[in-house]
């Protein structure tokens, strides 16, 4: 194995440590006995049992409608329609959770938005849709590489917390444009020219996790610290609740706690629930997060004192 391969594993001494951490609910619970806690069961056990209106931000990754291996667990290509109830009922059953100015954020591919959205048209209010680009893909001879995931935006209600200046991207001036000699709209630095332009809704500044970044695990689907560190900031205030029911190797956790949020994490797979626990105590001394730097948030390859890289 190379030496520069960082990716994240469990050593077998470890893992009886971390099964000691893990919560599994059998009554209801307040939020004291919950607060920053991974919770090894199904959502669909666990969620009754959570309590009510204390939850400030909703960050669900659940499977997409594909065939897929999740460690010792596995999810079945099913129907439009099956994945839609399946969508329809874990949602329902957290809505109670939430509170009433909350925010809620769904990923999904393109086979599963549709159902997605129609689900939290019932039930939400729908705000966005983010489109983010994957940066890699398998190749296809017959079809367009699918390179982009969606994540759905929504709220609780009409009022909801959002942090727009804590999301701002930071990009390299190639044409500085000056007013009497000053710069317009962007700073004139050491280390380069930026601007800080507002978020949109396309997003092209990732790098999904791969084996020279400290955050990579084994898990299939794992997103980059970077793009739950955007949802936290904007939808979630410094000491709110976030709450991750499909929690995988724990990045919602981990960045919610590099970032000064609460959390809570729930996943059905013991080993990634493990895994969670351990990233989640390395992150207690180490706060970095890859393309967040100095309070801003960085174009793809580029942070103080560099030059992106072409594409």
């Amino acid at each position: 194995m190379s030496s520069r391969n960082q990716s994240l594993g469990l050593a077998e001494d470890e893992t009886g440590r971390f099964q000691a951490r893990l919560l599994q609910l059998s009554a209801p619970v307040g939020v004291s006995d919950i607060r920053n806690r991974t919770i090894h069961q199904d959502v669909a056990l666990a969620a009754p049992l959570l309590p009510p209106t204390c939850v400030d931000l909703l960050i669900a990754d659940p499977p997409y409608n594909q065939t897929q291996s999740f460690s010792d667990t596995k999810f079945w290509r099913i129907d439009d329609e099956d994945y839609e109830a399946f969508t329809e009922s874990w949602l329902v059953s957290l809505l109670p959770t939430l509170h009433p100015e909350a925010s809620v954020y769904i990923c999904s591919d393109w086979r599963s938005s549709q159902a997605v959205h129609r689900v939290c048209t019932r039930h939400l209010k729908v705000r966005n849709r983010i489109t983010w680009e994957r940066e890699k893909g398998r190749g296809a001879k017959r079809n367009w590489k699918s390179a982009c995931e969606d994540i759905w935006f929504c709220t609780m209600a009409r009022d909801y917390y959002f942090d727009v200046d804590a999301v701002k991207l930071k990009r390299r001036v190639l044409a500085p444009y000056r007013v009497g000699g000053s710069p317009k709209d962007w700073d004139e630095t050491g280390g380069g020219n930026f601007r800080l332009t507002h978020p949109s809704n396309i997003w092209t500044d990732l790098t999904v996790p791969f084996w020279s970044m400290p955050e990579n695990t084994e898990h299939p689907t794992q997103k980059p610290e970077k793009l739950v560190a955007k949802l936290i900031l904007a939808s979630c205030p410094p000491g709110g609740l976030v709450l991750d029911p499909f929690l995988g190797v724990g990045t919602t956790s981990v960045v919610a706690r590099k970032l000064g949020r609460d959390f809570v994490g729930i996943d059905i797979d013991e080993y990634y629930c493990c895994l969670a626990e351990k990233r989640l105590e390395l992150a207690a001394g180490d706060k970095c997060i890859q393309g967040y730097d100095e309070g801003v948030f960085w174009e793809r390859n580029s942070g103080p004192n560099r030059t992106p890289r072409s594409r």
